[in-house]
């Protein structure tokens, strides 16, 4: 079984961080999005990869050849982006042979039995009830529990249940074909060719779709989803710093993770803290944030933050003389 992983996109909603450093590629609890993704199915027997890329397309082909050299790996181009169904189709002639495989898009972290989606009888759709439907490929049942329909971003949602980018195909070929059938027809959902639309063909076609709900989803393309997802994995088993170097004057509140050979000094780092390698850090206080490879940060109060590879920041420096009964507040005026 091979695992096609859609990673193409350009992260938009994470802008200015990914104008540089592809979405799949931002640390969480000190590891890749990307890395959450390949590590669970390597646990499921899966050993052969296609990476759809695009957008910094190299950076995320030298990350999985370096951390990943056991796989068997290959990538292909998405030249244009025209929605998850067109990536897929993109690399039809890598999967046409295959009898089964599994998708899963590149900007997802998520918590399922994995196991028990790979070896469903059927092809499967994991699924998450949602607040707001109409953002997403949405699956609708029948009065049997079967899934009857799947609709992308519906204006009038029938249906709560939101498909989170995982996904089992055991009838790969018909995919592919309702894929190119889409294409060209130029059947095309808010002006793209997402896989919902494919898989409604299939639906049609007689094709059975079970679905697995999962408990969590971390759908990483915001900031603070990416922070908050980053707190709830520090929070569990294994994913903390344990026995950290001791640090100049600093104090670590944990959870933390903290990356090789870097220097912090007179600072308080935590709690919820992801720093990346070689980062110098003096003079500040750094709680619930992200920080990466790298990066210089002096004199600065931060929370609730990204700061990309190779950042620096430095404070504002005060020099005052301040008489009596005086109040002064420096911090930035409310809305």
């Amino acid at each position: 079984m091979k695992a096609v992983i859609p990673v193409a996109g350009a992260g938009t909603r994470l802008r200015p961080l990914t104008y540089t450093q592809p979405k799949p590629l931002i640390p969480v609890a000190g590891k890749p999005i990307i890395s959450f993704i390949i590590d669970q199915l390597i646990e499921q027997g899966i050993r052969d990869f296609i990476f759809v890329i695009g957008y910094l397309g190299e950076k995320i082909k030298n990350y999985v050849d370096k951390a990943y050299p056991d796989i068997n790996r290959e990538y292909i181009t998405q030249e244009v982006r025209l929605g998850s169904g067109h990536a897929i189709w993109t690399a039809r002639d890598m999967i046409r042979a295959d009898k089964e495989l599994v998708v899963f898009f590149g900007d997802v972290i998520l918590d399922v039995d994995f196991e028990k989606v790979i070896k469903c009888p059927d092809s499967c759709l994991c699924v998450k009830k949602v607040d707001d439907p109409r953002k997403f490929g949405v699956v609708e049942y029948g009065q049997d529990g079967r899934v009857k329909r799947v609709v992308e971003k519906p204006k009038i949602p029938k249906s709560d249940m939101a498909m989170v980018g995982f996904y089992k195909i055991k009838e790969a070929e018909q995919l592919i074909d309702a894929l190119e059938f889409n294409i060209s027809h130029n059947i095309r959902s808010n002006g793209e060719f997402p896989l919902t639309d494919a898989f409604m063909r299939m639906i049609e076609q007689g094709v059975h779709f079970s679905t697995e709900v999962v408990d969590n989803w971390f759908d990483c393309g915001k900031k603070e989803v990416l922070l908050d997802t980053n707190s709830a994995f520090l929070d569990r088993s294994g994913y903390a710093s344990t026995n950290l170097p001791p640090f100049d004057n600093s104090i670590i509140i944990h959870p933390v993770s903290i990356g090789k050979n870097c220097k912090i000094s007179n600072s308080i780092i935590g709690p919820h803290v992801t720093i990346g390698n070689n980062a110098r850090i003096s003079h500040t206080i750094i709680k619930d944030s992200i920080i990466g490879n790298y990066a210089h940060i002096k004199e600065v109060i931060l929370q609730r933050s990204v700061v990309g590879n190779d950042t620096a920041i430095t404070g504002l420096r005060q020099s005052l003389n301040i008489g009596d009964n005086t109040e002064i507040d420096f911090s930035l005026p409310r809305s």
